[in-house]
Formats: structure tokens, C-alpha cells, sequence
């Protein structure tokens, strides 16, 4: 499992990017969080896929989940309840998307028992 924001662990950062130049003011092999999630962001995500960056995007359906992987997506990030159902299908349909559930830092046995890939500490 992997886990992003504990104070425990360093993690690897993610570099907000809202449109295609915002790509220049990151570091190289950048691990990118595509700002506005995949409804709003196709055509970032289609650019990202088609120059082969690592990127992360929040998805709100099973339906946009199935389309991130397609897009080679590095990440999907979404609620927790939405991460136990993609799950399942992620397995079965051997995703390279690894799921990232937004969580709080007393959930991560939780998401572990269930299988979710990794997750991100959300401090509210």
C-alpha cells in the first residue's frame, strides 16, 4: 500500500497542473495531480498520456475510473466509499491505475483490509 501525506513516511509530491504549460514549471519526472478531475480535464489528460508523464486524477464514477486507466493514468484519486467499488473491477480488469483513496489518518487499516492500492491523508 502506499501512502501519501503521513508525517511517518516521506511520500512523493504531487504538482497541481491546470493546463498543459503548467507542465514547464515542474521538476522533470514530475509526478503530476491533473487539477479538476477527468470531466473537466480530458484534454490535459489525453496530453499527458500522449507525452508519457506520470499524472494523478480525481475521478467521481466507476465509468470515469474505467477511462482513466485508458488513459494511462498513473493515479486515480477519489473518496473512499468510491475507491472500495472501483477496486473490485481495477482487479478483475488488471488495471495499471493504481487507486488512491482520500482518507483520513485513522483509516488506512481500513482501506488496507479492503485492498484499495494506496492512499492520501487528507488533514480536515
Amino acid at each position: 500500500m502506499k501512502i501519501f501525506g503521513h508525517d511517518w513516511i516521506e511520500s512523493e509530491h504531487f504538482y497541481a497542473i491546470s493546463k498543459a504549460s503548467d507542465i514547464n514549471k515542474t521538476p522533470a519526472n514530475a509526478l503530476l495531480k491533473v487539477e479538476g478531475g477527468l470531466s473537466a480535464s480530458l484534454t490535459l489528460a489525453k496530453y499527458c498520456k500522449s507525452n508519457r508523464l506520470r499524472y494523478a486524477i480525481a475521478v467521481e464514477s466507476i465509468e470515469e475510473a474505467i477511462f482513466a486507466n485508458l488513459l494511462e493514468a498513473t493515479y486515480i484519486l477519489c473518496e473512499k466509499k468510491l475507491a472500495k467499488e472501483i477496486m473490485p473491477i481495477a482487479q478483475h480488469y488488471l488495471f495499471d491505475t493504481q487507486v488512491l483513496a482520500y482518507i483520513k489518518q485513522d483509516e488506512i487499516e481500513e482501506m488496507a483490509k479492503v485492498g484499495v492500492d494506496g492512499v492520501v491523508i487528507v488533514y480536515r
